[in-house]
């Protein structure tokens, strides 16, 4: 099976957000399946921890990319540095809301930056590294989104609008490419026990530790598994029963009642203050 997932997939994977989380976990899935890996995010020291962990376990080559997809020339960094290998699997899982605060009460610099991060890196790396797949007849690409792209609520306002884009940019991709042997998933997630959710739950005084599993959150491993499992079944691919759910009622709402559903559900958990 290995063999096989290589030669579709191989011989290498990108993967964007790959320090830890869901990220880390699909790289190191992907390793598992003979596929050598490039890691990209910003924090050198970590990627490192991951490359050389994914290396022992698994005897694939790894390549680190410490690189900053809010700045200028991200993509262009990022092409770069990866010129020569052939990428046949893309996975951009980037772009997590660190501050789930009002709109006006960040700067405008911070929801540029998201847009920049989950809209434009991804639209630019997908049209420089699915060209050649389509060339070969094979390859696989998976843009990560969120069900705070269903509709608009409060406090993540860039967020779940870059997160409609990713969706509607993956189900785009895959109407012109999965006729040509290039496997494309929107993969949207709900509340995932990452470490990015455990440190905000704890800023926000949910988490008594960030040691502690956030309620209701789904395993990374239950991700990682539904992904690999749905590859060919896109384009898009709603992981976890209760984001299933979510997806069925949303659809079966009008879009004003909906976006008063996410209001009061936001307002709801976040309590009185």
């Amino acid at each position: 099976m290995a063999e096989f997932f290589a030669e579709r997939y191989g011989p290498w994977a990108l993967i964007a957000g790959a320090s830890d989380g869901v990220g880390a976990a699909f790289a190191d899935e992907l390793a598992a399946r003979g596929l050598n890996v490039v890691l990209l995010a910003r924090r050198q020291p970590v990627l490192d921890d991951v490359a050389a962990n994914i290396r022992d376990r698994h005897g694939v080559e790894t390549r680190t990319l410490a690189i900053d997809l809010t700045a200028a020339g991200a993509a262009a960094a990022v092409i770069a540095a990866t010129a020569g290998l052939d990428i046949g699997f893309l996975v951009y899982c980037a772009g997590a809301d660190p501050d789930f605060t009002p709109f006006l009460s960040n700067s405008i610099e911070a929801a540029e930056n998201m847009v920049q991060r989950n809209c434009v890196v991804p639209m630019q790396l997908c049209h420089h590294y699915a060209a050649p797949m389509v060339e070969r007849g094979r390859g696989g690409i998976v843009v990560f989104g969120s069900g705070a792209g269903f509709v608009g609520g409060p406090n993540m306002v860039a967020y779940g609008a870059s997160k409609a884009f990713d969706m509607v940019f993956a189900e785009a991709l895959w109407s012109e490419l999965h006729g040509k042997g290039v496997d494309v998933i929107g993969l949207i997630l709900g509340k995932t026990d990452t470490p990015a959710l455990r440190r905000l739950e704890h800023q926000r005084g949910t988490l008594a530790s960030e040691d502690q599993t956030p309620t209701d959150a789904v395993p990374v491993g239950d991700v990682v598994a539904e992904a690999f499992a749905n590859l060919t079944n896109g384009p898009t691919v709603l992981v976890g029963d209760q984001m299933r759910g979510v997806g069925q009622l949303l659809a079966s709402m009008d879009r004003n009642d909906a976006a008063r559903l996410m209001a009061q559900s936001i307002a709801a958990a976040m309590g009185p203050d």
